[in-house]
Order: C-alpha cells, then sequence, then structure tokens
C-alpha cells in the first residue's frame, strides 16, 4: 500500500510539469500584451518597455518558463504581474471563499445524491422514482450560471431571503453552493440508482433478508455499501467539475475565491498567478482521486494494491 501511495505521488511531478507547460503555451498564445494592459491606456512605448523588462518579458518563452520552474521548486512562484503582490499571498487570500464553496457543494452532492439514489431504486417505478428521474435529469442540464441567476432573481430579487453576492455567512453560501452542487447531486443519484438496483438483485441481498435482517440493515450494511465503489468513482470525479464551476458560481456571485481569480487573471494576462492557480487545482485533483482509490480498499477487502 505505501508503495502505491508513493507511486501516485510521484506522477504529481509530471502532471504539474504537462499542466504547467499547457497553461503557459496557451497564455502565451492569447492576443494582448500583458505590459501593455499594465501600462493602461495612457502608458507610453517606453512604459511598456520598462515594464516588458521589469518582468521579464523581453526574454524568450522557454527561457521565461524554466525560470518559472527553477523559481517554483524553490518555492517562490514569483508576484503578480498586476498587483506585484506574491503569487501565494494572492491565491492564499481566495483559497478559504473556494474551499468553503467547494465542501459545501460537494456535501450537498452526496447528501441529495444518496438519499435520492437510494429512494429512487428501493421504489423502483413507482411516483417517488419518476420525480427523482425527473429532477436528475433537471439537474444535469441546467448549466451553473443559468441556475445561479434563476436563483438570485427568485430568492433576492423576489423573495429577498438571501443575499445574491458576497462571501463570509452562511446565507451568502446557500445559493452557489446549491447551483454548484446541483448537476453533480443529479449525477450522483443516477449512479447510485443504477449500482443499488444492481445489487439489491444478489444473492447475498436476498440472503441477508431471509435471515429476517431489517430492511433498513439489509440497505445499509450489505446493499449500499457493495453499490457506493462506482459512485465513489463518479464522486471523485466531481471535485475536478465542482473546482472548473467554481469559476462560474464564482463570478455569478461575486465571490473572492480562486474562480474569480482565475477569471480576472486570464483577462489581464497575468500568467503567473494562473500557472500557480491552476497548478494547485490540479493537484488537489491529483489527490482526491488517490483518496478514492484508497476507499476502495476499505469498501472492498478484495481490492488490494502492491
Amino acid at each position: 500500500m505505501t508503495r502505491y501511495v508513493l507511486t501516485r505521488l510521484l506522477w504529481v511531478v509530471p502532471v504539474l510539469l504537462g499542466v504547467s507547460l499547457i497553461v503557459f503555451s496557451i497564455m502565451k498564445l492569447v492576443p494582448g500584451d500583458v505590459a501593455q494592459v499594465i501600462a493602461g491606456l495612457d502608458g507610453t512605448a517606453e512604459d511598456v518597455e520598462l515594464i516588458r523588462r521589469e518582468l521579464g518579458l523581453d526574454r524568450p518563452a522557454p527561457e521565461q518558463y524554466l525560470t518559472f520552474l527553477m523559481r517554483s521548486l524553490q518555492g517562490d512562484f514569483g508576484r503578480s504581474a498586476v498587483t506585484k503582490r506574491p503569487v501565494t499571498e494572492e491565491i492564499a487570500s481566495r483559497v478559504g471563499p473556494t474551499a468553503e464553496l467547494a465542501v459545501a457543494a460537494f456535501s450537498i452532492a452526496i447528501v441529495l445524491g444518496l438519499f435520492t439514489g437510494v429512494v429512487s431504486a428501493t421504489k423502483r417505478y413507482t411516483v417517488w422514482d419518476n420525480v427523482a428521474t425527473l429532477i436528475s435529469l433537471v439537474g444535469v442540464s441546467m448549466p451553473v450560471f443559468w441556475l445561479g441567476l434563476m436563483l438570485v432573481l427568485l430568492f433576492s430579487v423576489t423573495l429577498g431571503w438571501l443575499p445574491s453576492s458576497g462571501a463570509g455567512t452562511f446565507a451568502q453560501l446557500i445559493m452557489p453552493a446549491l447551483a454548484l452542487g446541483s448537476a453533480s447531486t443529479a449525477i450522483i443519484a443516477r449512479q447510485t440508482r443504477s449500482g443499488m438496483l444492481e445489487v439489491l438483485s444478489q444473492d447475498y441481498v436476498r440472503t441477508a433478508r431471509a435471515k429476517g435482517l431489517t430492511e433498513r440493515v439489509v440497505l445499509v450494511r450489505h446493499a449500499l455499501k457493495n453499490a457506493l465503489i462506482p459512485t465513489i468513482t463518479v464522486a471523485g470525479l466531481q471535485v475536478g467539475y465542482l473546482m472548473g464551476g467554481a469559476v462560474l458560481a464564482e463570478t455569478v456571485f461575486a465571490r473572492p475565491g480562486l474562480g474569480r481569480l482565475l477569471v480576472d487573471s486570464i483577462a489581464r494576462r497575468d500568467i503567473p498567478v494562473v500557472q500557480t492557480t491552476i497548478m494547485l487545482l490540479s493537484v488537489t485533483f491529483v489527490l482526491v482521486n488517490l483518496v478514492v482509490d484508497l476507499l476502495y480498499v476499505k469498501l472492498d477487502p478484495r481490492i488490494q494494491y502492491d
């Protein structure tokens, strides 16, 4: 197990190298000049050239990329090309709201998704099953930004129950978490229903019922535990979706998180901030998938890693 974990952690290095190279190349292909953006409309040619020299933009692109890598290995991710603050400070100030939103949305997806999937499977072909299937279909079909705008229109503009923007309070978290977690909830519910239907037809479930165990024990200890393996895989993949969706949710609800920082930095071509933010999100996604693989062993002892 230890060897497997160390091997997976070592794979983080080439993943980050690939991600950083792709992001750097894409940012270089984007039209515009970051030095001109910083100088503003009133900046002279001399001002633009001075900024380019200060940021190292006058050097060849390969040299710029290698400089970034060498500094990153030393824990120095550079400074924002716009604010001049260290990139680590820029990101650290935004991690909290994004982590809060991602955890809330993921919690909603897990709780509602599992509950809906189990109810739908145990009440197969009933009104409950049809309603759950319809809700799942609607949840998958609605984009984050559209659902967010509809929630703002209903709960902020029409009813006045919730604030439409900002972060820091529970009320400001409700609508962004619902908008971001809706699609993941639907996907987890559909996968749970499918897994439960397959497991409920197995011999060991019929044996458990024949032994006189209560339906609750049969569902939780025998059926749900075995149906969770494919569901956990889907749930792990949803972390990547939530990270990407956070960009839209934070933009719609004006939350000062990593998604908002990433959008603003791309618009300003702030390459150090963009690279470091995406690398952080990539590491998070890789580690979550490692945790998912380790959970397999807990759920199914037959699975072993060398």
